[in-house]
């Protein structure tokens, strides 16, 4: 697996979680956490620059809202770009686990 791979993952995380809704960086890090009993944990040191870069490809949009504690914080959501990456995100994803599947049969 290549740095694009795991890019990918961060990636296909982040899309696959915006489908359901808008969020701020902070609910992504936590709604990922949470949805993966703690297995996976997204640092915000590696979350926010993705977030920027996916923002400039123009897969997802952010506008300034609040929050439930009143803080304003950039929203994060899926645009139609985004939503054909996420496709192209799981369709990479399922040829990579397979991959990885292929050689742990190995042994």
């Amino acid at each position: 697996m290549g740095k694009d791979d795991l890019q990918g993952a961060l990636d296909l995380l982040v899309l696959r979680t915006l489908v359901r809704e808008p969020m701020h960086g902070y609910g992504l890090v936590r709604r990922i956490q949470q949805v993966t009993d703690g297995a996976l944990i997204v640092e915000e040191g590696s979350l926010y620059p993705a977030l920027h870069r996916m923002e400039i490809a123009g897969w997802i949009k952010a506008d300034w809202k609040m929050t439930e504690a009143g803080r304003r914080a950039k929203f994060y959501s899926l645009t139609i770009a985004g939503k054909k990456q996420l496709a192209a995100e799981e369709e990479n994803w399922n040829r990579v686990t397979s991959a990885v599947e292929k050689v742990l049969k190995l042994a």
